[in-house]
């Protein structure tokens, strides 16, 4: 798999039929091999004289120019009509089909139970039952599989001098997910506060993913500028190939971006292959001192709408202790994860979002009713991107 290196992501002459046309050409020949060490000392001159040659041919003179200088040659009779083309046999006539290559939709789903975690449901199931409409048509599947490909994900995380609690609770969460890769995952870590900062490239070794968490320790500013940080991100994960998950520990509080909210949703949008994991810093902080409340939740909902977008889950862990559960979680939805495909019935490559659902349903088009053990109604939810934007055909 392509890393991309510290995210940085990341003459013919003419043919004549008369013996003048003959003569001409081997004059030109003649001339232009005596004259080609001079253009090879003398560009420049050569040039000058090349273009003093050209208006000092007659007006009537016509035919193609060279290094040399125009190649003169007799106008031809406008008066004369040339002589219309052969008719073609109609059996020889071509046949012209028009063909148009309509891009497979790749969607990445999760079943997720009552309880937030996922459900591993047969894959004979899911094939028969899942449902994809685009912009509320119907779509044909293609297939449907289980995906069970390593984490390729970068953590990003708020590190600023704002408030000690929530800059506390980030590197907790970071550590707790450092702890739950497995071997063959690769991850980068990535800091913010006035901007975004590589600390380390994708990497296999837990060692270097702590060792780049252990130099945060003293922040330099107090901003905290979220936006800015994630439309990085995404535009340096957008030219790593596969599919990627950002998982971003942060407050959500924006102080001094240069970007804007609608920026980042477009932003959002036209990042394919991209699923956007929330984790919340300073829940308890906010309810033991009394944070402004809708101001948090303002911060709240637009890291949950981050994660929304893109298929992804946000959390709000109120205890320390709540973050292994949280982060395993997030990695069993990573790796869990039913991968959909299909060739929308809208063929047109114009560039537009297109909104998606996805559900399972029965051979009523009604949801369809999965029973646990003891017979009983399991409920779940479907998790899946909002939508995706489709290619233009300049592309």
């Amino acid at each position: 798999m392509y890393r991309d290196k510290h995210l940085r992501f990341p003459s013919k002459l003419p043919v004549f039929r008369n013996p003048l046309g003959v003569a001409l050409a081997t004059l030109v020949a003649a001339v232009a091999l005596c004259g080609l060490p001079a253009f090879a000392q003398s560009s420049g001159d050569n040039a000058s004289k090349s273009q003093s040659q050209q208006d000092q041919v007659p007006a009537a003179a016509g035919g193609p120019t060279g290094e040399a200088g125009p190649i003169a040659v007799p106008k031809k009779n406008t008066d004369e009509e040339p002589p219309p083309p052969p008719k073609r046999p109609p059996a020889e006539a071509p046949e012209f089909s028009l063909h148009v290559n309509v891009p497979v939709v790749t969607i990445d789903a999760h079943v997720m139970g009552k309880d937030g975690r996922p459900l591993a449901l047969p894959l004979d199931v899911v094939q028969d039952h899942f449902k994809v409409w685009e912009d509320g048509v119907p779509q044909k599947i293609q297939s449907v599989s289980i995906s069970k490909a390593p984490i390729t994900a970068v953590l990003l995380v708020e590190f600023a001098a704002t408030n000690y609690n929530f800059m506390y609770d980030a590197l907790n969460a970071s550590y707790v997910f450092a702890s739950n890769l497995q071997p063959q995952d690769w991850v980068a870590v990535a800091s913010f506060d006035i901007k975004p900062h590589i600390i380390v490239d994708f990497t296999q070794d837990k060692q270097a993913i702590f060792g780049a968490l252990n130099t945060l320790t003293i922040p330099g500013f107090q901003e905290t500028d979220i936006f800015d940080a994630m439309y990085d991100m995404l535009d340096r994960l957008d030219r790593v190939p596969g599919h990627k998950e950002l998982v971003v520990v942060a407050s959500g509080r924006d102080t001094f971006s240069k970007l804007n909210l609608d920026q980042v949703l477009k932003k959002i949008k036209l990042t394919p292959n991209v699923t956007i994991y929330t984790i919340c810093t300073g829940e308890a902080f906010v309810e033991t001192m009394g944070v402004d409340g809708i101001q948090r939740l303002q911060d709240r909902n637009q890291m949950n709408t981050f994660a929304k977008m893109t298929g992804g889950r946000s959390y709000a862990p109120r205890l320390l202790g709540e973050l292994p559960d949280i982060f395993r979680e997030v990695a069993g939805a990573i790796r869990d994860q039913y991968t959909i495909t299909y060739k929308p019935t809208n063929t047109k490559q114009d560039g537009t979002y297109r909104k998606l659902k996805v559900e399972l349903v029965g051979p009523d088009d009604k949801p369809l009713i999965i029973k646990d053990q003891k017979n009983k109604d399991l409920k779940y939810t479907i998790i899946a991107r909002d939508g995706y934007t489709a290619k233009h055909e300049v592309e």
